[in-house]
């Protein structure tokens, strides 16, 4: 019986780990089979080359944030409000691909190399303009469409580097807060 492979798909999210904590200089082909445990030489039966798996996991990573994410909330279904809240739900969850880190990461990449922007800025434009067909669905103004966009977009990016505290109140119990006035 032959050597079972490690499947293309965990070298992709181990590289996005990697990236999320160290950024794409981190991505390296040994360091992927150290913490994969197993040899490098099954990298290269996937990939060209380390420049090719940074590419796949951009795809990968591309595709999830967006369609993956809409896919997700239009097959739990409901009204418009009812998805914003699966999109609340399912975002703040994040995984291997679409957390928080990665897209920190993704970023952050972004403003060294303009191959990695123009991706951004697709995948982003996407997730606004979804945002704008569900907000769109139930509030008749479209600066106010707008600025829930930007506002729910905002939090998604930034929630995660804000340290502030919150008085009184528990993180949770702002968010919810948050969530609620979006949707009214």
């Amino acid at each position: 019986m032959g050597a079972i492979r490690t499947p293309r798909d965990r070298w992709i999210e181990e590289g996005l780990r990697t990236l999320a904590v160290g950024g794409p200089e981190a991505v390296r082909v040994e360091v992927l089979a150290q913490a994969l445990g197993v040899t490098k030489g099954g990298f290269y039966g996937y990939f060209r080359n380390r420049a090719a798996l940074l590419e796949e996991m951009l795809d990968t990573w591309e595709r999830e944030v967006a369609e993956g994410v809409i896919e997700r909330i239009e097959r739990d279904g409901g009204d418009a409000r009812e998805r914003l809240g699966h999109l609340f739900d399912f975002v703040g969850s994040g995984g291997p691909v679409t957390g928080a880190g990665v897209e920190l990461a993704i970023r952050d990449w972004a403003r060294r190399d303009e191959g990695v922007a123009r991706r951004l800025r697709r995948a982003d434009n996407r997730r606004m303009d979804y945002l704008r067909e569900l907000y769109g669905a139930f509030c008749p103004d479209e600066d106010d469409v707008e600025a829930r966009c930007l506002i729910t977009f905002s939090l998604r990016i930034g929630d995660h580097l804000i340290v502030a505290d919150n008085g009184p109140r528990d993180r949770a119990d702002v968010l919810a807060a948050v969530r609620d006035r979006l949707l009214s």
